[in-house]
């Protein structure tokens, strides 16, 4: 795989012009993320809807183009989908950029423009890159998951 086959017109629009890294005043949902191998660093921010939907998500924090993309990527196709749905789709894109999952239709369909990162697979280096923003939100959900049962079991 060539880098530069990464770095096109559409990766390179996420880094230098980003439409989700900003700080969203009323989250409902907060979450930090770091990749310890690199000093990437993502706070991620969700508000849900009335109706259980993430109506909004933004980020903030430093990190590679990868990182920075991979996390503005995510932000826009997290908009409109319920924790179950978001919780698929992360785990969609583990496996797109671990290698395990290979359907390029299904990855396109469900994953939209975020699946062209799938080169990131044959860049080990970056893996842990792409998905930060990823685990960060799986994180997030999943714990918020975990507390809402806890509640409700009370």
């Amino acid at each position: 795989m060539e880098v530069a086959s990464l770095y096109n017109a559409q990766f390179m629009d996420h880094v230098t012009h980003p439409d989700y890294k900003y700080e969203l005043q009323d989250a409902t949902h907060e979450h930090d993320g770091i990749n310890p191998s690199c000093g990437d660093e993502l706070h991620l921010a969700i508000r849900m809807g009335d109706d259980g939907r993430i109506e909004e998500a933004a980020y903030t924090g430093h990190g590679c183009a990868v990182s920075m993309a991979s996390a503005d990527m995510m932000s826009d196709l997290m908009v409109g989908k319920t924790p179950e749905e978001a919780l698929a789709l992360c785990e969609l894109f583990k496996g797109m950029i671990t290698g395990t999952e290979k359907d390029d239709d299904k990855l396109e369909e469900q994953l939209d423009e975020a699946a062209i990162l799938k080169d990131v697979s044959h860049m080990p280096a970056r893996v842990k890159c792409a998905q930060l923003a990823w685990r960060t939100l799986a994180e997030m959900l999943r714990s918020d998951g975990q507390q809402a049962e806890a509640t409700s079991t009370e």
